[in-house]
């Protein structure tokens, strides 16, 4: 099992990984890539609170009680904007616009977990 850390790890590198294959015009691997870097970043705070992390309900679960608890409701919809690129990987239905913003959440959603774990360390 991962640490936590190695969570985080993992999420940050998917998430350049990601960013660089939409850039290059590689769509579906990149949404796909950003999926999983959100994935991580959740799964790096539910490992570091003592949550379970191992289904997609689990993790969306784990979200709404990261929303609550840091008291920042819009890691649900960042999460949702990585979910829509979870299914555009198999649908190929998102246009470059809305892919485009959907990656930039998925940013936002990583700085942000990374910020609540800070907060947890302290």
């Amino acid at each position: 099992m991962a640490t936590w850390q190695e969570h985080l790890e993992i999420s940050q590198r998917f998430r350049d990984q990601g960013l660089a294959e939409i850039e290059s015009g590689d769509l579906l691997p990149g949404s796909e890539k950003l999926w999983g870097a959100a994935a991580h970043a959740v799964k790096a705070v539910a490992e570091q609170r003592g949550w379970k992390h191992d289904s997609h309900a689990i993790l969306f679960r784990a979200v709404r009680t990261i929303a609550a608890t840091s008291g920042n409701p819009r890691i649900i919809s960042l999460f949702q904007s990585a979910s829509d690129l979870h299914i555009n990987f198999y649908e190929a239905h998102l246009e470059w616009e809305a892919l485009s913003d959907n990656a930039e959440d998925v940013s936002e959603l990583i700085d942000g977990l990374a910020q609540v774990i800070e907060s947890g360390l302290s």
